[in-house]
């Protein structure tokens, strides 16, 4: 099985935020890898991983990273992949790196994710992977119908909560 989504965290300090989108891209049985990288300690291997990444089948990346947040952005440079950047909690609540990660200069884009928004970054991956997928898109839309079913459940239950001035 090869990888088509890749998770690249600065440290593994980020593995409990970014477990988040590996669970979501297990349950929607799309192959990925994980791996730590920063662009600051390791950037000859960022630069190679960027370079390579196309050509090992890769579709999409996402790439979580605090503070600076350098991590998105430097791969995003290196590569004609899509780039989902997930901001990580760390300094001033997040704010610094999703700052970082969305003022991206012309031609660099990273689609970016709320702060530690892992699984919407898996979804986001999974949707531009479904545009040529079939399958993917099948699950992606059941994934959806779900969604929908659990809010509908959550309001036949909440008709059942009974207050004295409760409309509905």
């Amino acid at each position: 099985m090869k990888p088509l989504v890749s998770i690249i965290m600065g440290s593994t300090s980020d593995l409990p935020v970014m477990e988040k989108a590996c669970r979501q891209l297990d349950e929607l049985q799309v192959p990925f890898e994980v791996n730590a990288l920063s662009a600051h300690r390791t950037p000859e291997a960022v630069e190679q991983f960027a370079h390579e990444a196309k050509g090992r089948g890769l579709k999409v990346i996402i790439a979580a990273a605090g503070m600076a947040a350098a991590l998105p952005g430097v791969i995003a440079a290196q590569t004609t992949l899509p780039v989902i950047g997930v901001p990580v909690k760390g300094m001033l609540d997040g704010l610094d790196a999703l700052l970082s990660i969305v003022q991206m200069p012309p031609g660099i884009p990273v689609a970016t994710v709320g702060v530690n928004a892992a699984q919407n970054a898996a979804i986001l991956a999974v949707e531009m992977l479904a545009l040529g997928d079939d399958a993917i898109a099948q699950r992606l839309g059941d994934y959806k119908a779900g969604l929908k079913a659990k809010i509908e459940k959550a309001n036949k239950e909440l008709a059942e909560v009974k207050y004295e001035y409760k409309t509905n």
